[in-house]
């Protein structure tokens, strides 16, 4: 158990971020009219790809109003 416990300080911060980028992601597809795709498969992408999926949407996925 102290082996994974040396770890938490790296893994935590990045566990965050993922966190609050996909939060970020799904609260911005809500209140969006017009994505680029559907809103069901960018959901999916912005969940089940970590860090990059968001990411994705942010750049490939939101339509310019």
């Amino acid at each position: 158990m102290d082996k994974w416990m040396q770890y938490l300080p790296l893994i935590l911060p990045l566990v965050l971020i993922q966190l609050g980028l996909m939060i970020a992601a799904l609260l911005d597809l809500r209140n969006r009219e017009q994505v680029r795709g559907s809103k069901k498969m960018w959901i999916f992408i912005i969940i089940l790809v970590n860090f990059l999926g968001p990411i994705f949407y942010f750049f490939l996925g939101r339509e310019d109003e």
